[in-house]
């Protein structure tokens, strides 16, 4: 059997529907349990051997996992959309995601790919120009969203397994796909690693919709300037006191953290490369006249390097203790996640353009794009390049309707199609396939 043009388009289709499908019901790190299923739903009756709960995740390598009502809610609302108590149950405590192995039998390389699967608590724009809204398959989920086109990466993902399934006769060695829960804030990734999944990983790919505004069918082959990150809660304890009566009696939570808020964001900035520092939320008080005793603010560093986000913590952990000092507060850090640097093997480069060379869905491909974000993969990379393996992280590029983390975030479907592929057409460069070409 051939498989052609015309088999990758029905592929690239289904890919463009299932993301609207999973767009619809987006959820948190570690309470992807609608997500894990429908995953398992469509690749049960595949090839591939499926693991769950504990046999995809180490459960001492999970960062900021929620607490217990918020994932007890979540499970209660998967059971309201007819997801099994008894499938739940392997998911227990939040170990989200899925592994999906195939062994074709036969000699050759071990290919992993790993598709991320969580959104973010962002409310979804309901406006007109948001095509979401305006073609029915916004979020249905209050304050969730998939502001950063992980519905995508699912899709495509699923697309690549659907392709491996079908055309495992002509394909050699083993395939393992990670469908990994709790990317966003650097939570997830590090647990599949500690599990052993690429511990003897020849090949491993991965990639993001989006990042770099673009026609659509722009690849880039490999990425760079992944900023190692560390994300922290950070609680402040005063002393509460009226605040009209002995105003001198308090502790004042709220002005320890403001203060660190003010002084976090004027750490110097380092010679060496790029550096950052965000405070994200911050929650205090308790009423008009009341001193406030508690104050709570969620935050993260970033560099270039992992020595340069280790220098951001340092000035972090001074300032807070100065902060705290300052207003007669107590205070504790939380580790909630992170992610170190890492780069992308060059000899990606050449496999991709190879592969992709006759590609009809690829306009142009680059050799490599920055990233300047963060990514919890670089904790795959590493683990794969450490035992001798090549990866990459590619970018399909898109047009944005608003910025990645945005309420009105949205891509061009095109660079699902694109994405689709050109994974296949990396898998059957590297292990026997048949490449992306016509019937004709």
């Amino acid at each position: 059997m051939v498989t052609g043009l015309k088999s990758i388009e029905v592929l690239q289709d289904d890919a463009v529907a299932l993301r609207r499908k999973f767009h619809q019901t987006p959820e948190t790190g570690f309470t992807e349990f609608i997500t894990t299923y429908e995953i398992y739903t469509i690749l049960k009756d595949t090839d591939f051997k499926l693991h769950l709960g504990t046999e995809v995740l180490s459960p001492n390598h999970r960062y900021g996992v929620p607490d217990e009502e918020i994932i007890e809610a979540s499970r209660k609302r998967a059971v309201s959309y007819g997801v099994p108590d008894d499938f739940l149950d392997l998911l227990e405590g939040g170990n989200t995601g899925l592994v999906a192995v195939l062994d074709t039998g036969r000699p050759g390389p071990h290919i992993a790919m790993r598709s991320d699967i969580d959104a973010l608590p962002i409310l979804e724009s309901e406006g007109a120009s948001h095509k979401p809204s305006a073609e029915g398959f916004r979020s249905v989920h209050e304050n969730e969203m998939h502001a950063c086109g992980h519905d995508g990466h699912i899709a495509i993902g699923l697309a690549v397994a659907k392709y491996i399934h079908q055309n495992a006769s002509q394909l050699t060695g083993r395939f393992t796909l990670i469908f990994q829960p709790a990317e966003e804030g650097g939570r997830g990734a590090r647990s599949v690693v500690e599990k052993g999944w690429l511990d003897d990983v020849d090949y491993f790919m991965s990639g993001h919709l989006g990042i770099h505004e673009a026609t659509a069918g722009t690849v880039s082959a490999t990425t760079e300037r992944f900023l190692a990150s560390t994300k922290l809660d950070v609680s402040f304890n005063g002393k509460s006191a009226h605040s009209g009566v002995e105003p001198n009696a308090g502790r004042n939570a709220l002005l320890a953290a403001a203060s660190a808020s003010l002084h976090l964001h004027a750490i110097p900035r380092h010679r060496e490369g790029a550096t950052r520092v965000n405070v994200g939320t911050m929650n205090a008080g308790s009423g008009w006249n009341v001193v406030a005793d508690h104050a709570e603010i969620k935050m993260e560093t970033r560099g270039e390097t992992n020595a340069l986000n280790e220098y951001m913590l340092s000035e972090v952990e001074r300032i807070l203790q100065a902060s705290a000092l300052m207003h007669g507060t107590d205070y504790e850090t939380k580790f909630m996640g992170t992610a170190i640097g890492a780069a992308c093997d060059s000899k990606w480069q050449t496999l991709v353009r190879e592969a992709n060379h006759a590609n009809p869905d690829v306009v142009m491909i680059r050799d490599v794009l920055p990233l300047d974000a963060s990514e919890d993969v670089t904790y795959m990379i590493d683990h794969v390049q450490k035992r001798g393996g090549l990866a990459t992280f590619m970018i399909f590029a898109s047009p944005l309707a608003a910025g990645h983390h945005h309420p009105a975030f949205d891509f061009d479907e095109a660079a699902i199609r694109t994405a689709v592929s050109v994974y296949i057409n990396n898998i059957n460069h590297i292990a026997g396939g048949v490449l992306h070409e016509s019937d004709d």
